[in-house]
């Protein structure tokens, strides 16, 4: 078509031409630059095929491997995504016939300095997790590579069911287990999960580095002759003795979660004593969480409690008579407002949570709040413990403890901050937090603290990555 259209220019500028020889002169020249420009439209054309095969073949290759190329991004705070979707940050994702499955990772070392590992509080604040409390080095590093596979089969209907399963290679040379939970339901509507995960966050700490008040949380959370900062945990789930299975609703801008936790009980006590009393095992407990929250945009609300609900699961023998000391009510609530969302980089997240603890001779109070604006962050917690009954004879002579362990009331006090050094190297999913805390206990009753400390205080450097 194209060699017509050029031979009919011709045979039109020949009609018109003079017939001498300067104008068939300009006619070959006329010729020549067709001729050219022919050659150019036919080189456009091969290269255009070219192009068109070559995409062909590409997308054919991605076609016969079922390859899914995954854009790195930045994990955003913890706060700022649901739950369910934290896990997001850089990997490699395969889907086949079976759905879609998904290799990632998280690398956490820190670089420590404290005033001492000896716990001022029952909710691991020594350097380290694995650590025991009451070492007196001043320095440490620690940390753990964390190795995630996720696998996911959704429907065109909604209808889904997944897993998600977490090696942790510690730097002691040990294994260990963040997360391993089956999970199915419909997309933005109903979820059931079994396994071992942390429900719904009700005592959040933002982005906290040092205030080691994580890791298992059903697990070694109180022990005697410390303080006690109860933080609506101790059904939340990662337990190391058990179990949880749990179901949420979600409903416009409502969500609703129950979990149920199924352990060992005494293993909330840090050496299986309580008040003094060594418990006795006698059956599993269920710890019930329901969960209500509300976030209709930046503003976000919840409350929830946690319940022990079967008796006589553990205790001891008191004046030679069974006595339970296994009742646990906790109630809580936590307000927050994030725009980090809509703005990483001049957001604003402020949070405060409150806790309330009614056990067995003992009852607790719990406030916390933070600000988390351009990276840097303070906070605050407020925790008062009152302590109606202990055993006269098992009173602690432990030099290494805080309490003396009598009746009593007494407060403790913790500050900390920290500051994330973003694109280490120009690298996305390099980042490094600084961190700090301080923490004091105090009494109305002179005799309730050992006069050798009561203060607890420290930095660290993280170093995080994800790959």
């Amino acid at each position: 078509m194209k060699k017509f259209y050029l031979s009919a220019i011709a045979v039109a500028l020949v009609a018109v031409l003079p017939i001498n020889s300067q104008a068939e002169t300009d006619l070959s020249r006329i010729e020549e630059r067709l001729q050219a420009l022919e050659k150019r439209a036919e080189q456009a054309e091969q290269r255009a095929a070219t192009a068109e095969r070559k995409a062909q073949e590409l997308e054919h290759i991605m076609m016969t491997q079922n390859v899914v190329p995954q854009a790195s991004q930045s994990a955003l705070p913890a706060e700022t995504v649901p739950k369910k979707t934290q896990k997001s940050a850089p990997g490699v994702q395969y889907n086949n016939d079976f759905g879609e499955l998904k290799l990632y990772g998280d690398v956490e070392f820190n670089m420590d300095a404290a005033s001492r590992k000896g716990q001022i509080t029952s909710v691991r604040t020594a350097l380290g997790k694995g650590n025991e409390p009451n070492k007196s080095d001043n320095w440490d590093i620690n940390g753990r590579i964390l190795i995630g596979l996720d696998g996911k089969h959704m429907k065109d209907n909604g209808n889904y069911a997944g897993f998600s399963v977490q090696p942790l290679a510690d730097m002691t040379g040990k294994m260990n287990l963040d997360d391993a939970a089956f999970y199915f339901g419909q997309q933005n509507s109903w979820e059931a999960k079994l396994g071992r995960y942390e429900a719904y966050d009700m005592f959040s700490l933002g982005q906290d580095t040092f205030i080691q008040y994580s890791g298992n949380t059903a697990n070694d959370l109180y022990g005697d002759g410390f303080g006690y900062i109860y933080m609506m945990k101790e059904g939340r789930g990662r337990s190391g003795d058990g179990g949880s299975v749990q179901l949420s609703k979600s409903l416009d801008d409502w969500y609703f979660e129950i979990n149920a936790l199924v352990e060992d009980g005494t293993s909330l006590f840090d050496g299986k004593t309580y008040h003094g009393y060594q418990l006795d095992n006698k059956k599993n407990v269920i710890y019930l969480r329901p969960v209500i929250a509300w976030q209709p945009n930046d503003f976000k609300v919840a409350v929830a409690m946690e319940s022990q609900v079967i008796n006589n699961a553990y205790g001891d023998t008191v004046e030679g008579k069974w006595q339970d000391m296994s009742k646990r009510n906790g109630y809580g609530m936590t307000v927050g407002w994030n725009t980090l969302a809509q703005d990483p980089d001049n957001g604003l997240q402020l949070t405060l949570s409150t806790a309330y603890l009614d056990a067995t001779s003992e009852k607790d109070l719990s406030i916390g709040g933070f600000g988390l604006w351009r990276r840097a962050q303070l906070g605050y917690i407020f925790a008062h413990n009152d302590i109606k009954d202990f055993n006269s004879d098992k009173i602690s002579s432990d030099p290494n403890s805080v309490l003396n362990s009598t009746p009593g009331k007494y407060d403790i006090h913790t500050i900390y901050a920290s500051y994330e050094l973003p694109q280490i190297l120009d690298l996305d999913n390099y980042k490094i937090y600084l961190g700090a805390y301080y923490s004091r206990i105090n009494t109305d009753t002179h005799n309730m603290i050992n006069s050798h400390d009561n203060d607890r205080y420290g930095a660290r450097a993280r170093f995080k990555y994800f790959f």
